[in-house]
């Protein structure tokens, strides 16, 4: 599809606005420890996820993959990555790296070119190869300046992008998919709350309302916008949605500068520029390619006649 609809930035715009909202909300849960959180995040989300099924008509399909070995355990290694990736998260929210979450969110689609190069084959240009390099040299920035990896940063973005990449290869639709991955998870999740209680160290024992009510939104807040995004994405280009994503790492950055007071120095004053000329060139080689692709469209058919 190469129009976008009002319906289509309408869906996507609210998905893209609560994701780069959520750090305010898991900065409000930062006293309760992330593992809790997440255990959280993924029991709650899927009554919400199994609900939307229902009411697609589409449990069917999940009944299926429990059936198909190969679409479960693919199912499980799309899980585990979303779990370190939803853990990295709110991990850095909490305990005030939003920045480098952002960063990380930053490199993502970038990393994901790089991974289409190396793993299927796919050619770049001179601007994708640019993009890389400029990602690349800004993290060795950020690593000479402060004598260390920015771990967090590239848990983000290899969690996500190889959860992108495997995901690309599970045979079953957006929605029956992420209720596969978070049954999947669940027990996990449980299991870890039931020993929390017997160690004597679940905060939910002693939990306020507020407390409560946000680790229950936590199945909200996770099922919702992947459901607006996916209605969101059928209205609009991919090219569209490449470049309207970064708005969410950019929401995150200027909350953990104005908001969060997170300090902005050193080197990620030179980082940060960096990550940014890479996204122009990134954003510019997918219009470049749309436009192409336009082109090739309007051009005249010659046929025999």
């Amino acid at each position: 599809m190469s129009d976008d609809t009002p319906r289509g930035f309408a869906f996507a715009g609210a998905a893209f606005l609560i994701w780069g909202g959520l750090p305010f909300y898991f900065k409000a849960l930062e006293h309760v420890p992330t593992v809790e959180v997440i255990a959280h995040r993924v029991i709650w989300a899927v009554p919400v996820a199994l609900a939307l099924l229902i009411w697609l008509g589409r449990t069917a399909d999940l009944r299926a993959a429990f059936r198909n070995p190969r679409m479960l355990s693919m199912a499980c290694v799309t899980a585990a990555l979303i779990s370190v990736n939803w853990g990295t998260y709110v991990w850095l929210i909490q305990s005030g790296q939003a920045m480098e979450a952002a960063l990380g969110y930053y490199i993502n689609p970038i990393f994901s070119v790089f991974l289409g190069a190396t793993l299927l084959g796919e050619k770049l240009s001179l601007r994708q190869w640019g993009a890389v390099a400029l990602a690349a040299l800004a993290v060795v920035v950020l690593t000479v300046e402060a004598g260390s990896l920015p771990l967090g940063a590239l848990l983000i973005v290899f969690s996500w992008g190889s959860y992108a990449f495997f995901k690309r290869a599970l045979p079953i639709g957006p929605n029956q998919g992420f209720a596969l991955e978070a049954l999947i998870l669940m027990p996990v999740a449980l299991a870890y709350l039931a020993w929390a209680q017997t160690q004597g160290v679940l905060y939910v024992a002693e939990a306020s309302a507020l407390d409560w009510a946000l680790l229950l939104g936590c199945g909200v807040i996770t099922a919702v916008p992947l459901i607006l995004y996916a209605n969101g994405a059928k209205g609009l280009s991919l090219s569209t949605i490449a470049i309207s994503s970064y708005s969410i790492p950019t929401m995150i950055f200027l909350i953990s500068v104005f908001i969060f007071r997170e300090p902005f120095e050193g080197g990620r004053v030179v980082a940060f520029p960096m990550i940014w000329a890479a996204m122009a060139l990134y954003i510019w080689e997918v219009l470049r390619k749309r436009r192409a692709a336009l082109a090739a469209k309007t051009l005249p058919q010659h046929g025999a006649g």
